[in-house]
């Protein structure tokens, strides 16, 4: 009876270890299954996503499921360089990863088709690149900008500027239609040529032909302006005539009116009148003005006044004169005469022939017309100039106030 006891003992034993084996095995199962079913589930929410509510009372319940939902059905920004969001990236990742790894039932069914291979984001310059799957997806309007963009990038050139047919083509009669306008105003607004025209239409004399009428205002002011434009005329000194003194000083107001024209009487015995430049004589400067009086002269009208001139600084140095920097407007140092003129230091007589169309200089000199031919210069362009200086000034006064700061 014993023996058979124990038996029963150990065949008990062997069914209960037998019973706790399957136990285990059907719990590792039941979660190997619900982890299958989680996974089956997450795929399927990514693929739908939840459409916004319909109804009042759930917008009001579910208001910030509502805006998460509204957020994600936004368009995500993609640069024109091809860079993208983290949220791009990782939507990427995902979508690569499911068509790897499950592949859905439509694809395994149409034979026709290709399958849909993973194409893994490249890096550039530490940067990640959408898959080109991705470009599907992309709008319809990113394509047209893409498609415009196509044929400047496949031709590899440098881009051509676009040339305005305004600036090319030269204004004719029929352009200027109008009569009563003035020939200097239609000058600054539309060019020389355009006003060589109106003063052919009007019965005016060409500036090329006649300079003075061209310079000079004739019916305008002809006292002190806030703006005057000097010149200064010298003969030589010493030995071969190589130094300098000053004969003659000419002043004109903002119209290119004379204000002050002097012969002045020289210090020193004259070497050398040069007089096919200077038009300086002899008996011009016999009976000339005392040289401190036409300095003292000279400076009261320059007080607090902007001088305009062609080289002043070879005029202000010869009457032993100075001026404020910020009242000095100097037409050879001025950047866009330089650039018409392709020099570095143009003379009067190219500028006044590349800009006004005017002839000076042809001869003897003359201080008054100079004066003119520089006042007309810069009135020509004083509105651009004036602001290019005042920006100029205004970076200069920020750059010092920063310097200014303690640190």
């Amino acid at each position: 009876m014993s023996k058979a006891k124990e038996k029963k003992a150990q065949s008990d034993a062997k069914i209960h270890k037998h019973t706790a084996r399957d136990k285990r095995k059907t719990f590792w199962i039941k979660q190997n299954l619900k982890k299958k079913l989680k996974k089956v589930a997450a795929l399927q929410k990514n693929e739908e996503k939840p459409g916004p509510p319909q109804e009042a009372q759930q917008i009001s319940a579910n208001w910030k499921s509502l805006q998460q939902i509204l957020k994600s059905n936004q368009p995500e920004k993609k640069h024109q360089n091809g860079v993208i969001t983290k949220k791009h990236q990782e939507n990427a990742f995902q979508k690569c990863s499911m068509s790897s790894s499950a592949p859905s039932e439509r694809d395994s069914g149409k034979k026709g088709k290709q399958k849909i291979v993973p194409v893994v984001p490249k890096e550039v310059g530490g940067k990640l690149k959408l898959p080109a799957a991705s470009d599907s997806q992309q709008p319809a309007v990113l394509k047209r900008k893409k498609d415009k963009e196509i044929p400047n990038s496949e031709e590899g050139g440098p881009k051509k500027k676009k040339i305005s047919l305004v600036e090319e083509r030269k204004p004719t009669e029929e352009d200027l239609w109008f009569d009563d306008v003035d020939p200097d105003v239609i000058e600054e607004t539309m060019g020389a040529e355009a006003a060589e025209i109106m003063r052919k239409k009007q019965g005016i004399p060409s500036k090329s032909k006649d300079p003075e009428s061209s310079l000079v205002k004739e019916s305008a002011f002809g006292g002190i302006t806030p703006i005057v434009a000097i010149d200064c005329e010298m003969v030589g000194v010493g030995p071969d005539g190589e130094d300098s003194i000053l004969a003659r000083v000419s002043l004109v107001n903002k119209f290119g009116k004379c204000i002050y024209d002097k012969y002045v009487k020289p210090t020193e015995k004259v070497t050398d009148y040069r007089t096919a430049v200077s038009g300086i004589r002899p008996e011009d400067i016999k009976d000339g003005e005392d040289v401190q009086t036409v300095q003292r002269e000279v400076a009261d009208i320059l007080k607090g006044r902007i001088v305009v001139g062609h080289a002043i600084h070879n005029d202000l140095k010869i009457l032993l004169l100075d001026h404020p920097k910020k009242l000095i407007r100097d037409t050879q140092k001025y950047k866009p005469f330089r650039r018409i003129a392709k020099s570095s230091r143009p003379s009067l007589k190219v500028l006044c022939r590349e800009v006004l169309n005017v002839k000076v200089q042809q001869g003897e000199h003359s201080s008054v017309q100079d004066a003119q031919a520089t006042m007309r210069l810069y009135t020509l362009v004083k509105k651009q100039w004036e602001a290019e200086f005042n920006a100029a000034k205004k970076n200069k006064d920020s750059q010092e106030k920063r310097k200014r700061k303690p640190r």
